[in-house]
């Protein structure tokens, strides 16, 4: 074999094996990439559904003052319609 074809050769292998390290690094940034937008939109459903929850707490204490406010100024009554005797 010539030195030619050695040197040819060596390169061609070692481009070969540079591209397969650089596709397997490539795959594994992608992978851990999208691993992380996982976890970020987790967190965001996670606030999301805390952020709603803490608003319907809110909004039912309101409804619960404005309910005994109102019991204090008018008469409520069951509305079951039947009248008693």
């Amino acid at each position: 074999m010539s030195t030619a074809s050695k040197v040819t050769l060596g390169v061609t292998a070692l481009s070969a094996l540079g591209i397969v390290l650089f596709v397997h690094q490539a795959q594994n940034s992608e992978r851990a990439a999208m691993h992380a937008g996982v976890i970020r939109d987790m967190d965001q459903q996670r606030e999301k559904q805390e952020r709603i929850q803490q608003e319907r707490m809110q909004d039912f204490a309101m409804q619960k003052a404005l309910e005994e406010e109102y019991r204090k100024v008018q008469t409520v009554s069951d509305g079951s319609g039947s009248k008693q005797k």
